[in-house]
């Protein structure tokens, strides 16, 4: 593919992943197609961030078949772990890093894995053409990876219009927490936190895989476990559209305990339909979430978290009043005409005029 209006997406694993950097690729595809963008969707292989052999050979062979002046969107998934890859191609291609979050802030990381990454996701990004994040979060703290600020572009992700959630209608308070369950998102932080309200009357709706971390959803079983909370704390795994809409509906308030987010769709979306929000000041959360919409806590602070918790579930008047400035900010929101628009507009820009390559 050459030419303006005309990319390959290239992406790690299935398309079709159900979190929300997958979320934003698809809808990123959709909305650049609807703008008459000619996009081809090419799978890089399975494993990323930590692709075995045979994914690195399927890479290379998708990256040699591209034709020369190929504009080339990676997810960041797989493109801050292919930089010799990156670096083979860079004459020949206008690569476009699509970074959700830097690779080496994940959390669970060894030191060394940490630094690896590091290393690995600056020299990929060494040879962008251009940088689109999902956040001002994000762009500052790519600064750390030497990228001249000019080439970093943010494209916020949109958020679809929702009607106000309903409610539980009831006296037990129904809390919601979508995201996959790895370390990242603290899903066993929040069963400790809830594990000191027994006192009160709530249930936690869960809805995220259980099975891309295997060993962080089976040391979240054994906390609520410990806790004696299975009762309380309801784990539906991954949803369809449909399912996690009832769950938004039914839903009194959202509860995300991230140790950082590039972005946070799952916040954005609570917004949208007006939910109060008990989350953290990590990444770009606070960004995304504004003071009169939730309570932001420090990340890892069980008792921060508690006691937010506890107060949400107390004060009624407190939670409608985050809840109605949920709602306004939610309407705020970009929708995902106007991200895939941006998106087009800076995908354009990145692309090198007819220069002579060799």
């Amino acid at each position: 593919m050459t030419g303006e209006g005309r990319c390959s997406f290239l992406v790690p694993g299935d398309l079709g992943t159900r979190t929300g950097g997958y979320a934003y690729d698809r809808h990123i595809i959709e909305g650049l197609r609807a703008r008459d963008w000619a996009v081809e969707v090419l799978s890089l292989g399975d494993g990323y961030p930590a692709p075995d052999a045979a994914a690195l050979a399927r890479a290379a062979q998708v990256v040699e078949a591209l034709p020369d002046g190929a504009l080339a969107v990676v997810d960041g998934l797989a493109f801050g772990v292919l930089p010799e890859l990156v670096r083979e191609h860079a004459q020949r291609l206008d690569w476009v890093a699509l970074v959700h979050h830097p690779l080496a802030l994940e959390t669970g990381l060894d030191a060394d894995r940490q630094r690896a990454l590091f290393d690995s996701e600056r020299r990929a990004l060494a040879h962008a053409r251009g940088v689109i994040v999902t956040s001002p979060s994000t762009a500052r703290a790519l600064a750390d990876f030497d990228v001249v600020p000019s080439r970093i572009v943010v494209v916020e992700p949109g958020t679809e219009p929702a009607p106000p959630a309903s409610g539980s209608g009831g006296d037990v308070l129904s809390l919601l927490c979508v995201a996959t369950v790895t370390p990242r998102k603290g899903h066993v932080l929040l069963v400790e936190a809830l594990a000191g309200l027994k006192d009160r009357h709530w249930v936690l709706h869960c809805a995220g895989s259980l099975v891309m971390d295997a060993a962080c959803s089976s040391a979240l079983v054994q906390a609520i476990d410990a806790h004696g909370l299975r009762e309380c704390v309801l784990l539906h795994g991954e949803l369809d559209e449909p399912g996690l809409r009832a769950l938004y509906a039914q839903a009194d308030a959202f509860v995300l305990p991230s140790f950082h987010e590039g972005y946070g769709m799952a916040l954005a979306e609570a917004l949208a339909h007006g939910l109060p929000v008990i989350s953290t000041r990590a990444g770009a959360i606070p960004d995304t979430v504004p003071d009169a919409a939730g309570m932001l806590v420090t990340p890892g602070d069980v008792g921060e978290l508690r006691d937010a918790l506890q107060r949400l579930m107390d004060d009624a008047p407190w939670r409608a009043q985050l809840g109605a400035a949920a709602r306004a900010a939610g309407g705020r929101l970009p929708g995902w005409a106007q991200s895939s628009a941006r998106f087009a507009s800076v995908l354009a820009g990145f692309r090198r005029q007819a220069v002579a390559r060799p």
